[in-house]
């Protein structure tokens, strides 16, 4: 006979939690990819990736300057995407701690 596993409150909202930090992380990565393989940056869908990922990169578009504009991209928006994996885990851990 198997056994029923119940989870906490506490689980279910440190996986929602890890599960956004994944989301805004691969918006990141989807808009660097789009970047540096060159993406029509006319089209409709470009512009909704990049009116997601903007924002969400807060203050680190800028913060490499190192004159090559996809380096630039990449490390600025990935640093982002790393900021929001370690951001939301620690947030997670927290929360499934308390």
């Amino acid at each position: 006979m198997s056994r029923l596993r119940t989870t906490s409150g506490r689980g279910t909202a440190s996986r929602v939690i890890s599960g956004i930090g994944a989301l805004f992380a691969l918006i990141e990565v989807l808009y660097i990819l789009m970047i540096v393989l060159g993406a029509n940056q006319a089209n409709a869908f470009f512009k909704f990736v990049q009116s997601l990922a903007e924002p969400l990169a807060l203050f680190f578009p800028g913060l490499f300057a190192t004159g090559n504009y996809n380096l630039d991209v990449f490390l600025n928006y990935g640093l982002a995407a790393v900021f929001w994996l370690v951001v939301t885990g620690l947030l997670a851990r927290a929360v499934s701690r308390y």
